[in-house]
Formats: C-alpha cells, structure tokens, sequence
C-alpha cells in the first residue's frame, strides 16, 4: 500500500460540505438578514418542527448549545439541589456539568467496555431515594443498549434523558434517538453530524408540559414578555443558525450513511493490512443503527500515544475522546472518587483513538490513515526484533 502521499488528512473537514450547499446557505442567509428577525421567529419555529418530525417525537424546543439543553431538560424536571442524576463516566464534560450546574450530584457507573456507552446491568444498584433521572449517553454515534435501561427505569419510575449530541439520527430497535427516553438533547455544534455554524442546541420530547416549561426556562424563565414564573436562562437559537440547519436537516440520513459506509471501509482496511495486532474495530451492536459521529479504535499494548504522534508526523489528524474520565477530574475531586474505581471507562481512556471520519472523506484518504498505521506497526516491529 503506498503511503507516500503528503497532503493531510484531517480529523474532520466541513469546508466541502459547507462549499457544496453554499447557494443554499447564502439564500437562507439573506432570508434571515431581510427579516430582520434575528433571534427566534419563524425559522426556529420551523426547525423545531422539522427536528420533531424528523425524531419522530412531538415537540422540539431550541437552544442556545447542547450543554444547555441537558441543564433545561433536567430543570424543567425539577431536578436541583439534593437530587442524584446517574450517568457514565466517560463522557463530555457537559454531561456531568449541567448536573452540577443545577445543584445535583452526579452519581457514575461504569461503561460496557465493548461500546463506551453505559452499562446498563450496573445502574440499579447505584439509585437511592435521591436519584431522580438517568442520564443516557449515546457515544461516538451509537445508542446505550436501552431495552435493559428501560426495565430499571420502570421499576424504579425514573425517567430516561437522552444526551444525543452525538447521536442525531442513531436508532435504537427501529426508534430514533428522540424517542427513547422521556427527553432527548442534542447539539449542532459544527462538528457534529448536523453541524451549525457556532454553537445551538435542542430538547426533543412528546410531554407538552415540560415543553412548555422548557421554552420558558430558555428565554429567562418567561412565558409572557416582561412577565417571570420562574428563573430561567438567556439560553435561545439565533434565527441564523436555525435557517442553516434546515438546509442541512434532508442531507443528514445521506451524511450518517456515508459515515457508516466509511466506518465498513476502515474495518476493512484494518482486515487486509492485518493490523488486529495493533487496532481493534469499533463494535457495533446489532440493535439499530451506528451514525459514526467518530470512527474509535482502541490501541493495544499501551502504543495509542506514540501511534497518535506518529499520525500527526504524517500529517494525519486524530483525537483522543476522552484521555480523562470525570470522576478523576480535578474538579468533581470532592466525590471522592479514586482511580480504579471504573476500571473499564479508566482503561479505555488509555486506548481509544478517533481516526479521521466525515461525509467527504476519500478511500484515498482512508488508505493513506490505516497505511500510516501500517507502518508504524512495521516500525515498531523491527526495533522489537
């Protein structure tokens, strides 16, 4: 395989996305500027429509980023101060800090060490009379093994928030995420699957109640103009994003599905280049459909950051996702939590690596990733012999 080709390869490039709907782009630009509606309005009213619909799930309320969609759902729960949220451990930080935002305890448990997302069969035994939700991260594009998830939730009448900012269009037993707990969150933020152009977040749910509370909290807790219930947030959808997001809203099935297929290439790419030695393939559950938000390797015999310096060298972006679980963070230091105590998020946090993966990502491209790979393992075996 040659591996001789210098220009690089990035982690993710949104450039050619960008470029192949920019007539679009700038039409739903120049609609916005005309309107002179910059904050709300009809555009994020038809986004939340067609967000909704798309979920499969009756409402949809904008805001300002995904972090801040997790702190409204749990706010317009209720959940404050004395409450426990359960959720992993490995994960964005926003997944935990928008409990701590609110006053609550995040409670962790560890993760299936095969997918990253949270294992299911540990949660009953971490909920007390203080737990009042369970937090259902959807990591790297694929769903939390849910069926299981929902028994615990029934038994102890606990309600289920999605964080899907990684997950808008996996599915889950037929079901979209949107639909598989009592809310949903996600983020636009550029990177994502349906990426925006700065930061934008959405609560996809079916309880118009909490909706309409979600709503209110969103826009300094007012239902009414001038007139509070409650404290809220300056946390609303700029008319902007939400008119570029419904452009790219009908190509995000395409998009998920190009991910997908170049996740199948990379697995073979690895296959024929023999690298099991060096790489394991992502695992993918049989229960519904991986969207590929990253394409995760794990490295083995402790060779993930030498590998990733050798990546970088060749000019070959990649990232770590994520090199330190929250429990050992600094800053949740006063749960008293030590290392060791999540052994499976602990050891995965050593060998994960993201490789390159986006709609536009070219087989040349992929064979230059894994030829790189290649021949750092070549390397790596000469200097053993």
């Amino acid at each position: 395989m040659p591996t001789t080709r210098t220009k690089p390869v990035p982690l993710f490039d949104a450039k050619i996305q960008n470029k192949a709907l920019l007539v679009h782009l700038e039409e739903a630009f120049r609609r916005v500027m005309l309107s002179g509606q910059a904050i709300g309005g009809p555009e994020v009213e038809a986004f939340e429509q067609e967000l909704a619909a798309y979920c499969g799930a009756a409402r949809a309320v904008a805001c300002a980023s995904g972090s801040d969609a997790l702190m409204l759902a749990m706010a317009a729960m209720e959940i404050g101060p004395g409450d426990e949220v359960i959720l992993p451990p490995f994960t964005f930080f926003a997944s935990a800090g928008s409990i701590s935002r609110l006053g609550a305890k995040p409670v962790f448990v560890d993760v299936d060490p095969d997918t990253y997302n949270l294992d299911p069969h540990q949660v009953e035994n971490k909920i007390t009379r203080r737990t009042k939700a369970i937090m259902a991260v959807h990591l790297y594009g694929q769903c939390v093994d849910m069926e299981p998830l929902w028994r615990v939730a029934e038994r102890h009448n606990l309600p289920i928030i999605e964080d899907a900012c990684q997950a808008i269009g996996s599915e889950y037993q037929g079901k979209r995420t949107g639909t598989l707990g009592s809310m949903a969150c996600f983020s636009f933020y550029p990177t994502k699957n349906l990426g925006g152009f700065g930061d934008g977040g959405m609560v996809v749910l079916s309880d118009d109640e909490w909706a309409d509370t979600i709503a209110a909290l969103r826009n300094h807790g007012s239902k009414q103009r001038y007139y509070h219930d409650r404290m809220g947030w300056n946390s609303r959808l700029d008319a902007l994003q939400a008119a570029l997001l419904r452009v790219k809203l009908p190509y995000l099935d395409k998009w998920c599905d190009a991910r997908a297929a170049m996740a199948k290439r990379y697995d073979r790419l690895i296959e024929e280049n023999q690298l099991g030695y060096l790489l394991k393939k992502p695992t993918v559950r049989p229960h519904g459909r991986h969207t590929f938000h990253q394409y995760v390797v794990r490295v083995g015999h402790d060779l993930r950051d030498e590998l990733r310096t050798y990546l970088r060298e060749k000019g070959i972006g990649s990232e770590i996702y994520y090199p330190l679980p929250l429990h050992l963070q600094e800053v949740y230091k006063s749960l008293g939590h030590q290392p060791g105590d999540f052994p499976a998020c602990e050891k995965a946090a050593k060998e994960v690596l993201a490789l390159p993966i986006f709609p536009e990502l070219t087989l040349e491209q992929q064979r230059h990733v894994i030829g790189a790979c290649a021949d750092f393992m070549r390397c790596r075996l000469r200097m053993a012999a």
